[in-house]
């Protein structure tokens, strides 16, 4: 039986890989200049640091309910936030060409 603490544990991941990879992306897509770039960055760097802070979440922390498998909780915890995640910054995010940012000031 699933507690709701377990449910409220599996939400807490799901939301933190959320914002991770959608904070990435934004920072790859502001850095990188290339469109190629971003791409592979994204796909594999995004990845990895969902899945380090999956494990550092549910490890010692212990959030979230078995799910039996690890295929489920790389879906669950690392593919499904990824998808929302690159999707929110892709999609409702203006194109950081779009953005005005202040000029720098210079330092002497």
């Amino acid at each position: 039986m699933v507690s709701v603490a377990d449910i409220v544990g599996l939400l807490v991941v799901v939301g933190v890989n959320t914002a991770v990879a959608a904070l990435a992306t934004r920072f790859l897509r502001v850095q990188l200049t290339t469109r190629w770039g971003t791409a592979i960055y994204v796909v594999v760097l995004v990845p990895a640091i969902q899945l380090l802070v999956t494990l550092g979440l549910t490890g010692p922390l212990g959030l979230g309910p078995d799910l039996g498998s690890s295929l489920t909780v790389v879906g669950v915890a690392v593919a499904l936030p990824f998808a929302l995640g690159v999707a929110f910054d892709y999609f409702w995010m203006p194109t950081p060409a779009e953005v005005e940012l202040p000029e720098r000031l210079e330092r002497s």
